[in-house]
């Protein structure tokens, strides 16, 4: 398959974890403030549901992130990319921590205030910005 694609392929599944990491910490704000049972038992359908989409665009986005560099190993050479990487696996990180606090809703265990978890949810779009700078910018 053509670089191009290989690379296409990839931001597509970009696109698709982040969504999911956009929008799950949404459900939890929501599901915090939630004191309907009904409402919190959608909420937790939802969750699982949409954690399963994430982990789905976040191991093809890996994976045709690591294909792009076998494609162009040149780009291991250069220091925007190790910064990328690094943010990359600032993403990864707050991936788990969401699958956390995922089965801590499930469990009805979770702590985390919505006033919290607002603020949790602004992490990935500072991420995002970076990686986007970086992988277009290239500065360095």
């Amino acid at each position: 398959m053509p670089y191009l694609w290989i690379k296409a392929l990839h931001v597509v599944f970009v696109v698709t974890w982040f969504a999911g990491l956009f929008y799950l910490p949404r459900l939890f704000v929501y599901h915090a403030e939630a004191v309907d049972a009904s409402v919190r038992a959608q909420l937790k359908v939802m969750e699982r549901r949409l954690l399963g989409i994430t982990h789905i665009g976040g191991v093809l986005a890996i994976a045709f992130g690591i294909w792009t560099l076998v494609l162009a190993p040149d780009f291991l050479k250069q220091a925007w990319l190790h910064a990328k990487l690094a943010l990359v696996l600032g993403l990864i990180a707050y991936h788990v921590y969401l699958v956390r606090l995922k089965n801590q809703f499930a469990a009805d265990a979770c702590a985390r205030s919505s006033r919290w978890l607002r603020v949790f949810n602004e992490i990935p779009a500072l991420l995002l910005i970076a990686i986007v700078v970086l992988a277009v910018v290239k500065p360095g």
